[in-house]
This record gives C-alpha cells, sequence and structure tokens, in this order.
C-alpha cells in the first residue's frame, strides 16, 4: 500500500480495497521502521492518526465522499496543530504544544486527512539543506550521504521514502521546489496569498507560502484543492475563486508558449542539468508546445535583495521569542536583559542567529534605505521582468537547483554558497508567483528537477503541464533503493 499514490488510495478507499485504518496502521509501521534512517519526522501521532483513520472510515460508511476522506498525510512542523508538538525545527520551541490548528491543518482535517505526524524542517525554515534542524539532518532517501534540500526537507524525504503519499510544506525561497527537485518529487508554491498563512509560524511574512508535495501532479492537484482558499483571519490572503484544480489537468498542451530565460543558462549551472532540461523541454515540444527564448534581466539580484530582506522580516518575526511568554528560557536569568540574551542565545541555532544579525543590521538607523529599500526597490524589477515576460509565454521553464544534491555537511564552512543554491527559484517569492518542480530524471543516480513558473493564480495551469509531462515520462514513479 505503501507504493500508492494519493489518487490512487482516493480510489481504493472509495472502493472498499481498504480501510483508512488498515492504511494509517501499515504507513505508521513503515514510519517507525524505516524513518529512523532519514530522520524525517520530528513527530509521529500514532493516537491522532488511528482516530482520525476511524472517523475517516465512520464518515465514508456513512455516505460522504472526497478524494482526501480518509487520505494520510503529515505536515511540516511549522503549521500549528492543536495538542501536538510544533517546533520549528528548534530548540526555542521544542517543548512548544500548539493550541489551535493552523487553516491549513484544520482545512485538511476537514476534508477528512489523517495526520501520520510533524516533518522535519531546518530551523525556522532557515536553510536549503535540512541541516539547520534542532533534531539533526534530515537525509535524502536517494542516497543517505546527500541532503534532501530545505526547509521542507523533512517532508520531502518521506514521501520520496514512500513513508506516506504526501505532506505540507513552506516556501519561502525555494523551500518546497527546491528539496522536491533533490528527492524526484512535484512541489508547487502557490501563489502569494492563495493559500492561509494563520498558525504557520513566519519566517518573512511577504514571502512565505504552503503548498502540496507528493509524487504527481495529480497528487498535489488534490492536496492544494483542500487547502487553498480565502482566510479572513489572515490579513495577506486573497479573496480569489478557487477553480477545480483536477478538472484542468488533461487538458491538451497545444500552442502552449513556454518561455526559457536566457539568464538560466548560463554559468554556474551543471551540464548535466542542462541536459536534462533540454530534454524535458523536447518532450513537451512533443505535446503541442511552443518554445521561445525570452529574457529576465534582473534576476541577477535576486540572491542579494532575497537575503536582505528575509533575513530582515525574519529579524521582526523572530523577535517574540524572548523566553517571557513561551519557548525556551535559560536557566536562572540575573535580570531581564540576561534574560533576552540567554535565552535566544541558547534557544536559537546559528544559521537563525546569522540571519537575525543580518536582518537588524539591514532594518537599522542609516541602514535601512542603504540596503532593505534598495532590495524592496529591485524587487519590483524583478517583477516587472516577469509581468512583461508573460505577455508573451504562458509558462516559464528553467532548472529548479544549479547543482545536484551535495553531501551532508559539505558547506556547512560557507554558507554564502547554500544560499547560492536558491538562484533559481527566490524570484518567484519576491514576485508572488506559482512554481512547481516536476522530476526530471537523474545524474549519477541523484534527482534534478526542471521548474515551471505561471503568472498569477494559474497553479492550474502549472499542474496541467506538468500533469501532462508525467503521462510520456516515468521519472516520477521511480523509488529510491531499500524504500
Amino acid at each position: 500500500m505503501h507504493q500508492l499514490t494519493l489518487a490512487e488510495i482516493a480510489r481504493g478507499l472509495a472502493d472498499k480495497s481498504f480501510s483508512s485504518e488498515e492504511l494509517t496502521r501499515a504507513l505508521l509501521a513503515r514510519i517507525h521502521q524505516l524513518d529512523p534512517q532519514l530522520n524525517s519526522f520530528i513527530s509521529v501521532t500514532d493516537d491522532l492518526a488511528i482516530s482520525q483513520a476511524k472517523a475517516a472510515d465512520a464518515r465514508r460508511a456513512a455516505g460522504e465522499t472526497g478524494a482526501l476522506l480518509g487520505a494520510p498525510i503529515a505536515h511540516k512542523d511549522l503549521f500549528c496543530t492543536q495538542g501536538v508538538r510544533t517546533s520549528c525545527g528548534s530548540k526555542m520551541l521544542d517543548s512548544f504544544t500548539a493550541p489551535y490548528d493552523a487553516t491549513v491543518v484544520a482545512k485538511l482535517a476537514e476534508a477528512g486527512t489523517v495526520t501520520l505526524g510533524k516533518t522535519n524542517m531546518d530551523e525556522f525554515a532557515m536553510g536549503s539543506a535540512n541541516e539547520s534542524s534542532h533534531y539533526g539532518a534530515v537525509k535524502n532517501p536517494w542516497s543517505l550521504e546527500h541532503v534532501p534540500g530545505g526547509s521542507s526537507g523533512g517532508s520531502a524525504a518521506a514521501v520520496a521514502a514512500r513513508l506516506l503519499p504526501a505532506a505540507t510544506g513552506t516556501d519561502t525561497g525555494g523551500s518546497i521546489r527546491q528539496p522536491a527537485a533533490l528527492t524526484s518529487l512535484t512541489g508547487l508554491k502557490p501563489t502569494y496569498g492563495r493559500v492561509s498563512r494563520w498558525g504557520m509560524i513566519a519566517y518573512a511574512s511577504s514571502l512565505d507560502q504552503g503548498g502540496p508535495m507528493a509524487r504527481t501532479a495529480e497528487d498535489c492537484a488534490l492536496l492544494l484543492q483542500g487547502m487553498a482558499g480565502f482566510d479572513p483571519k489572515d490579513s495577506t490572503s486573497i479573496d480569489e475563486p478557487v477553480p477545480d484544480y483536477s478538472a484542468s489537468l488533461n487538458t491538451s498542451l497545444q500552442g502552449l508558449r513556454i518561455g526559457l530565460p536566457k539568464e538560466y543558462f548560463g554559468a554556474g549551472l551543471d551540464p548535466r542539468i542542462a541536459e536534462l532540461i533540454q530534454a524535458s523541454v523536447k518532450e513537451l515540444e512533443k505535446l503541442g508546445a511552443v518554445i521561445k527564448e525570452i529574457s529576465l534581466p534582473n534576476v541577477q539580484h535576486a540572491i542579494p535583495a532575497y537575503y536582505v530582506i528575509a533575513p530582515a522580516e525574519a529579524s521582526s518575526n523572530l523577535s517574540r521569542f524572548d523566553g517571557v511568554r513561551f519557548g525556551y528560557r535559560c536557566d536562572n536569568p540575573k535580570d531581564l536583559t540576561d534574560l533576552y540574551k540567554r535565552s535566544r542565545g541558547e534557544g536559537f541555532g546559528s544559521e537563525v542567529q546569522r540571519r537575525i544579525m543580518v536582518g537588524t543590521y539591514a532594518l537599522s538607523a542609516g541602514y535601512y534605505d542603504a540596503y532593505y529599500l534598495k532590495a524592496q526597490k529591485i524587487r519590483r524589477l524583478i517583477k516587472n521582468d516577469f509581468m512583461a515576460a508573460f505577455e508573451g509565454v504562458d509558462v516559464i521553464l528553467g532548472p529548479t537547483t544549479p547543482n545536484l544534491a551535495w553531501k551532508i555537511g559539505e558547506k556547512n564552512a560557507d554558507p554564502v554558497a547554500a544560499y547560492l543554491e536558491d538562484v533559481y527559484t527566490i524570484t518567484a517569492n519576491l514576485a508572488g508567483l506559482p512554481g512547481l518542480s516536476m522530476p526530471a530524471g537523474f545524474v549519477d543516480g541523484l534527482p534534478v528537477g526542471v521548474q515551471l513558473l505561471a503568472p498569477y493564480f494559474q497553479e492550474g495551469r502549472l499542474l496541467n503541464v506538468a500533469h501532462q509531462y508525467q503521462q510520456v515520462t516515468d521519472w516520477h514513479t521511480r523509488a529510491p533503493n531499500g524504500f
């Protein structure tokens, strides 16, 4: 049963081939057996999962239907989940039990999903490798010596290893798409505001967006259907109708205009990845797509702009973790200043501290105009580039990552080297656009992803392109050895 996709599980539950409880128990046993190799879970919620599975079976027995009713998933451990530890991968929140459900958790629970647990992640979602977690690094099931990408690496590794069919992630600068690429999954970052951020512990509020991670575009469509929608509790949520994402999966790609940015295929891209991207382009051409070269002249400024804006917002968001109201508190503080300093110094890891320092500096008097304001102006130029490009193309295609998954610990001494791995993904966050990564092949046994970007609220178009591509390729069906 662990090889079934979310769509196949929906059909099996509807046909009464198995019950949600049977499936849930089988997957929980698999998690307990195999996850010690991967470290993809922070918390496994056996009792909650079994009770939700029994409830889902009762709802089906009463005549209720629904693609997600009884489907097992997991949540990245920054979605507040009532009665369950929500740690954000940090010592700071190791003892925090959420008193309420995030909107995403509540919506998916209402749809009948079964929560198997909370997945490991880079601390406060800061990282590209899932190595900064307080609970240790997550390992890539395709090669246990390599990283799975981050910050949603726990969700990626768990789904890729067939511990469960799908999981939630969040994407601030590529944290759904990059680990999806490095573990051979389909991962979707929706348009900013499409999925509620209420109850999702913030890293950078103007960039964060929750989304689905699964093996296929069809599964991502099902999970996004349950996640998306307007939420009055979230001031950044956009009141835009949610289409039926599954309905457009089989639309023909005949005449679809795909743009290839010339800036994506220059120095810095592994030529072996470039070769696989071109092979993907040829497959899409066979399906009727028309390819055009385009230019995004300001993408070269994306990384410096992002690594000013995101840390600046993080320094503000993380100021609430001060040892006073909740979270980690140091022992025997001498006074209030000592309480603040030691609680934050002991509770936050080195990567989080680094980004808080950078962000506080960028926002400080005398530097705000030189750094933060200038970065926001660059952000607008990047958005304008995309808007101009989308006047002539329907979708933009390129690599998701410039390199293959690297070995655990390989880039720890040079944080900037890890930051550069986000070069192709952060522009979508800066512009607020939807983006998707889908499996495109392997190099030396390690997965490669291709990225698709679309205009605002065109997630259905991305899922359509990915689904059509997955009908003529089999990269998404391959499983890592041993899993």
